[in-house]
């Protein structure tokens, strides 16, 4: 599903306008995204939770060249499925 599509089915399944819906999408994931940048855990009950896993510095190979790269640390964005859903998408949506 896209953004454009979870917009769309918002506004139908509600009866709201494409606006409103792509609104409120919007705030939603501003509002997400701005908890994972201070570094906060996002949960939704029943889907999941997104984190933010820090991996350190390592030396790494560049597989073209066999050349050994320094590789920075960093941190990324993680989301773990929650028990629900993994058990929906385990018996095919039932």
């Amino acid at each position: 599903m896209t953004r454009k599509e979870l917009i769309e089915e918002l506004a139908r399944t509600e009866g709201i306008s494409y606006r409103a819906a792509e609104i409120a999408v919007k705030i939603a994931f501003e509002s997400m995204t701005k908890a994972m940048v201070r570094g906060d855990r996002v949960e939704i009950r029943g889907f999941g939770s997104f984190k933010i896993k820090s991996y350190g510095a390592y030396e790494g190979r560049n597989p073209k060249t066999g050349e050994i790269i320094k590789v920075k640390p960093k941190k990324l964005p993680f989301f773990k499925v929650g028990k629900e859903l993994k058990e929906r998408v385990e018996q095919g949506g039932r």
